[in-house]
């Protein structure tokens, strides 16, 4: 490699620019590049301002567009009543969170555990489709309406066993570690 950039040298000798500057040629680089800091600033403050307000109007009709179609096409307990709404809501954020508990929660311990639970809970999200599309067919059946406040209890409940079962785990481990750390 020394050899290439000597090569390179030797072939380039002649053509560097050995010159000194003139005297003051840092201070009139630093006065040059400070106005064109200045005048960047200036220009470009407002030229971005037609933007954001396209972006934000595009925002706006995006969201009207989209609250329109979930009003049109409500479906599972939302569709039944405005009670029924709320509590599908309130089991959907309870599921949220129980889940969020569930993913920290995991580690290389309980990972079999919590795949069970995630296994079972596709599988109750898979039979509450199937019950959405017998709601929609049955006219509100009271039945039908049951059998979905149950499936979500049953995920409610899917995740707080898996829960209190990692706890277990977890305590036994600290247990184990206590007892081998003392002898």
């Amino acid at each position: 490699m020394s050899n290439d950039l000597e090569h390179l040298f030797n072939r380039l000798e002649g053509d560097f620019d050995l010159a000194s500057p003139k005297a003051g040629h840092e201070k009139r680089f630093m006065e040059k590049l400070q106005n064109a800091s200045e005048q960047k600033k200036q220009n470009g403050r407002f030229k971005w301002l037609p933007f954001v307000g396209i972006a934000a109007t595009i925002a706006l009709l995006f969201s009207i567009a989209v609250l329109n179609t979930n009003r049109q096409d409500q479906t599972g307990l939302a569709s039944v009543s405005p009670e029924m709404a709320k509590a599908e809501s309130f089991f959907i954020s309870t599921i949220a969170a129980e889940l969020k508990k569930l993913n920290q929660a995991e580690n290389t311990n309980t990972k079999l555990i919590v795949k069970d639970a995630l296994v079972q809970l596709k599988k109750l999200e898979n039979d509450y489709d199937l019950l959405m599309l017998d709601l929609s067919k049955s006219g509100n059946d009271q039945r039908v309406i049951y059998a979905m406040i149950s499936n979500f209890q049953s995920r409610i409940d899917i995740l707080q066993n898996t829960l209190k079962q990692i706890e277990l785990i977890n305590q036994l481990k600290n247990k184990h570690y206590e007892t081998n750390k003392t002898l």
